[in-house]
């Protein structure tokens, strides 16, 4: 298997993708005053297999378009789509974050938890709201340093692995430049990272080898998703994911 591969077959066996959580999921729903009386149109971009989409369908009397640009993750998503009897709410596609074939003004929601970063934010943000309604509303978890106080070692692993990690403050103030008027945010607490993604994830791990045999590049894989939890574990304090809410200005 290729790179690629291995982190596709490392993942789409997991519920979650990233950090994240229900509790939290519906904080970003109130937040938004989303409620079950109005009808609406959402998208769901980096949906992965669906953690988020089947619990804003659950929730929702919403029509939700669930974007991922690995297909094997759709294919995921369908399944527990179908398991959880909400695939008449669901759209699937198989489509790059980038290249969106939306209408624009189309959807009255747009949410992203934690897949905002393999595009930008900035660059989502910005070229997203076309699709948006007026008034509409954005839905993303982001990256986030939580401390300007941290160690160098830190702050070079994450400016090779992401540049444009930021404050809140600078994450809000990219919103307002680029048409939001935000309405909320809050850091997602710890167990949505260890309890809800690293600690699944590790549990796999002994399958994940075995259905590779063991292979160098399985065990590479592995260990850099060790050393990813290690760093977390030893520098949570510094930054997490924040959950940004805001509405499309005029």
């Amino acid at each position: 298997m290729d790179d690629l591969s291995l982190l596709i077959d490392m993942h789409k066996h997991q519920k979650r993708q990233g950090p994240g959580g229900e509790p939290e999921t519906q904080k970003a729903m109130d937040l938004a005053n989303l409620q079950n009386t109005v009808p609406l149109r959402i998208a769901d971009i980096g949906c992965g297999t669906g953690a988020s989409t089947l619990q804003l369908a659950q929730s929702l009397d919403a029509e939700i378009t669930a974007v991922d640009f690995l297909p094997e993750f759709i294919e995921m998503l369908q399944e527990n789509a179908e398991a959880a009897g909400v695939s008449d709410k669901i759209k699937p596609l198989a489509c790059s974050m980038e290249e969106l074939p939306f209408d624009e003004n189309e959807f009255d929601v747009l949410w992203s938890e934690g897949a905002i970063y393999n595009m930008g934010f900035e660059k989502g943000v910005r070229e997203w709201r076309r699709f948006l309604k007026p008034g509409g509303i954005l839905v993303v978890s982001e990256i986030t340093w939580l401390t300007n106080s941290r160690s160098p070692e830190l702050q070079q692993h994450w400016d090779g692995q992401y540049p444009e990690m930021a404050m809140a403050s600078e994450k809000i103030s990219v919103l307002e430049s680029n048409g939001y008027m935000p309405i909320g945010y809050f850091v997602l607490p710890e167990h949505c990272w260890l309890e809800n993604y690293y600690q699944p994830l590790q549990d796999g791990f002994p399958d994940f080898l075995a259905r590779n045999d063991n292979s160098a590049s399985a065990t590479s894989l592995v260990e850099a998703e060790k050393e990813e939890i290690a760093l977390y574990e030893a520098q949570k304090s510094c930054y997490g994911y924040g959950m940004y809410v805001a509405r499309k200005s005029a």
